[in-house]
């Protein structure tokens, strides 16, 4: 393996989205992505070699992939085989797991988004309801202090 192949390009993009700060979820997203994108097409040719009466073609096999993991499911195209209803069942539980994590992400983005432009603004509600609450407590402590530091009529002699 040379070091302009696929498998270490892609190793070195990892290992450089891995040690800036973790795995961001726009990472995960493009990687779960191009994964499924590589099993569309594999699971597509394996139907058409599983079930060449269904799937005339390769191409029939990749599309009834692409709506299987993307869970429309027209119904257009069926396997008819036993291993190829598991390779469907694979490739169903994986669409939802797609989906999952690319709304993650999105939804990732957008609150990230807003909490920095929250600090930037200093407009965060938690920060501000801790500010009030400090100084209610401030107010308490002097107000405790100067009860305590003035004495009472029933103590004098």
């Amino acid at each position: 393996m040379t070091s302009h192949s696929p498998i270490n390009r892609s190793e070195a993009w990892l290992d450089r989205a891995l040690g800036r700060k973790g795995l961001r979820p726009r990472d995960a997203a493009y990687l779960i992505a191009a994964f499924w994108t590589i099993a569309v097409v594999v699971f597509g040719a394996l139907e058409r070699l599983i079930d060449p009466k269904t799937f005339h073609s390769v191409w029939l096999g990749i599309w009834w992939a692409i709506e299987t993991v993307t869970t429309v499911g027209y119904g257009d195209i069926v396997p008819d085989q036993t291993a190829g209803k598991i390779i469907a069942g694979f490739l169903m539980l994986g669409g939802l797991s797609l989906l999952s994590v690319i709304t993650a992400a999105i939804t990732s983005g957008f609150v990230s988004r807003a909490e920095t432009r929250r600090r930037a603004t200093e407009e965060d509600p938690v920060v501000h309801k801790l500010d009030q609450l400090t100084l209610e407590l401030q107010a308490l402590r002097a107000e405790i202090e100067q009860l305590r530091a003035t004495p009472r009529a029933d103590d004098r002699p």
